[in-house]
């Protein structure tokens, strides 16, 4: 079992804030300061005996303590200062394990995750099990009886890949109607870009022989004519999506701690939900401002939102209240690679179902929508999140940026930290743009181990190894993070490290050999870059004296074991503000 002893503080009145902030910083350079805070306020902790790696610079850094106190770190420096002037402090031997900032979440989408823990889970392996058709029919059918769910009510399933599917393609309507034919199921593609219903869920939705699909979406047929086989791609999933939020809401509230305890286990103290409703949005808070929260979590508003957000006075933008804060808005531009709907300039090389020539995906938002959001978000410094995976959609986000700018008369270059999010496979002049326009992107590594061999076949080799340039920008001068998409890929940041370090895919293959970055710059990618990405450079991210104690304990040094070991390595225990909220259980 997991020891989960935090509970969020009632905040504190800004004064005495403020004075142990500035005690805070004291301690580092006053030694008398020191003592005299420690006896004002309560008992400190040393940390010691371990690789304590500050993450501060562009070379690793190590110290031989750290003190936290008040929930925040009070020194990093000497073990011999730390003891002089802790006189009466805890102290915790770390037993030369290793001591890092606690990391930053870039990019995941936590309702999501907190949703799956009521559906049927289709992932494939290593993840998961699921590796044929008949797997997923099986464990459809298990699902439905083990929860005893009636004829009539919805099931959810997740985490399906068609290209780990032994048939190498999406299951159809008329398969999981053969297993549940009395239930309305719609199955969610591990992208969270596509997905199959059967056909009381269309139904449902009413979608028909009939229907038109969408602007940016696609309904798939059945070959030859009109009549919906099941997969529904971007837009067109929509409408099951909204059922599957409706459909699951009452259960949110018993998800959210297990899916904190999820994210705590890996280490991370700070997490994003990707897109988050306005409804949603109102839940997090009230979660928040009842003590539920454990880690700090970040939210992206739905652009389809924006007016409304921006309209309403008591909506308060990149300000935490009680851990929970909406940072910005999120814009999706195209869709996935591995599910040939990401936006390119040149075509897939293998065939894309509903297309007959020059395939390239498609963008989920026209030019001119793009622009006017961007104007709307410049015009009231609103910070933009844009998931983008093809070259063609990071083109569509360069373009509302010029035009925005233009519109409104602000500086290209201005600090507003527009995050570009996946943007796998940019060109060379589109990062150069990132640079010239101070954007961050937030790339996605993962990809080289699971669908690398995928995008080989589908794009190319050049495209293949291009994707997640996290070398190239680490050498331009770019700030950039990596994450791990979660629903589409687990939350685990070491695994991230790992890829961005090894970029080896399932059979082995490296993607992309001169991509690699060493460990200390993946680590970056989780704690200091993903700090500044949300405007927390003077909060979180590096191990100083002043900044929250939110820090992760690992079992072996990402920086001196093998690479390809990184992935093997645990977390230990995961601390919030000085609190520890999850422990290792002893093996």
């Amino acid at each position: 079992m997991s020891t989960h002893l935090f509970i969020r503080p009632a905040l504190l009145g800004m004064g005495l804030l403020g004075m142990i902030g500035c005690a805070a910083n004291l301690t580092a350079n006053n030694q008398d300061s020191a003592v005299a805070v420690q006896t004002a306020t309560s008992q400190a902790t040393i940390y010691y005996n371990g690789n304590i790696i500050t993450m501060e610079g562009d070379q690793p850094q190590l110290a031989q303590a750290l003190v936290t106190q008040n929930g925040k770190i009070a020194y990093v420096g000497s073990l011999k200062h730390a003891q002089n002037n802790y006189k009466n402090a805890a102290t915790v031997d770390l037993q030369h394990q290793t001591l890092l900032p606690g990391f930053i979440d870039p990019h995941s989408h936590f309702g999501l995750v907190s949703n799956t823990m009521g559906q049927v889970d289709l992932s494939a392996p290593p993840i998961g099990k699921i590796d044929n058709i008949d797997k997923v029919l099986r464990a459809l059918k298990a699902y439905k009886k083990d929860n005893n769910i009636a004829d009539g009510e919805w099931i959810f399933g997740w985490g399906y890949d068609e290209t780990q599917l032994t048939e190498d393609r999406h299951p159809t309507k008329e398969e999981i109607d053969s297993v549940l034919p009395n239930n309305p199921v719609y199955l969610q593609h591990t992208s969270g870009h596509m997905g199959v219903a059967n056909s009381s869920a269309l139904a449902a939705m009413d979608i028909t022989a009939d229907s038109q699909s969408p602007e940016g979406g696609n309904i798939a047929r059945i070959k030859g004519s009109n009549e919906p086989n099941g997969l529904l791609q971007e837009t067109a999933m929509y409408p099951l999506m909204y059922q599957l939020l409706k459909t699951l809401e009452p259960k949110q509230a018993q998800f959210f701690d297990q899916t904190q305890d999820y994210y705590a286990k890996y280490g991370v103290t700070t997490a994003q939900d990707g897109s988050t409703t306005r409804d949603a949005i109102q839940f997090f808070q009230k979660q928040a401002d009842n003590g539920k929260l454990k880690i700090d979590l970040v939210s992206l508003a739905g652009v389809s939102d924006l007016d409304e957000n921006l309209a309403d006075k008591d909506f308060k933008w990149q300000t935490y209240q009680s851990g929970f804060k909406v940072q910005g808005t999120k814009i999706i531009a195209d869709g996935s690679p591995q599910g040939k709907t990401a936006y390119f300039t040149q075509p897939y090389l293998t065939p894309v179902p509903d297309c007959e020539s020059d395939c390239r995906g498609l963008p989920s938002i026209s030019q001119e929508k793009m622009n006017e959001m961007f104007v709307k978000a410049y015009k009231n410094d609103n910070q933009l999140f844009i998931h983008n995976n093809g070259d063609a959609a990071t083109d569509m986000i360069l373009k509302a940026h010029e035009y925005a700018v233009k519109q409104t008369g602000q500086a290209a270059d201005k600090d507003r930290r527009i995050v570009p999010i996946h943007t796998q496979f940019a060109r060379p002049d589109q990062l150069a743009a990132f640079k010239k326009y101070n954007m961050v992107p937030s790339f996605f590594t993962n990809h080289a181990y699971f669908w690398g061999d995928v995008h080989i076949k589908n794009l190319g080799e050049k495209r293949a190894n291009s994707l997640s340039p996290l070398a190239t920008v680490d050498k331009m001068g770019i700030p950039y993070t990596n994450h791990s998409d979660d629903t589409v890929t687990p939350v685990d940041p070491l695994f991230s490290v790992w890829t961005a370090v090894n970029r080896t895919s399932r059979t082995g293959q490296v993607i992309g050999a001169d991509e690699r970055i060493t460990p200390y710059q993946a680590l970056k990618a989780i704690t200091s870059n993903a700090a500044y990405q949300y405007f927390e450079e003077d909060t979180k991210g590096t191990l100083a004296a002043g900044k929250l104690a939110d820090l992760v304990i690992l079992d072996n040094n990402p920086l001196t074991i093998k690479p390809a070991d990184i992935r093997n390595i645990k977390v230990v225990k995961t601390i919030k503000e000085g609190n520890t909220i999850y422990q290792r259980p002893v093996q």
